[in-house]
């Protein structure tokens, strides 16, 4: 996902294949469906079906040298995440502290 990102920005990138993966990103991330994932299984579905279909054509649109250029980038991105010890403790503080809270709670 990373790489089609890094190629929906690439400005050498056709305009469709820049659609599609616009849409497909838009329509993984949307609160909407096509079907509500309240309907047993057939919700669950078209998210099933319908994002990696998007995403096999937003690839196959993008010319192969930019696809791999932009997959190489992502995985050198990957490669080189930033760690932050701060925001790990932040976080393991808030489970300690909501934790605490319901322990708390459920003893009063």
């Amino acid at each position: 996902m990373l790489a089609l990102y890094l190629a929906a920005r690439d400005p050498r990138v056709p305009w469709y294949a820049k659609a599609v993966a616009g849409c497909v990103a838009v329509y993984a991330l949307s609160p909407i469906d096509l079907i509500p994932d309240v309907i047993p299984i057939l919700g669950y579905l078209d998210d099933m079906v319908l994002v990696p279909l998007g995403i096999w054509l937003a690839i196959h649109l993008i010319p192969p040298a930019l696809l791999a250029e932009h997959r190489q980038a992502a995985s050198a991105r990957h490669q080189r995440r930033p760690q932050s010890w701060v925001g790990a403790a932040i976080i393991l503080a808030l489970r300690c502290l909501t934790g605490g809270a319901m322990v708390w709670w459920l003893m009063h």
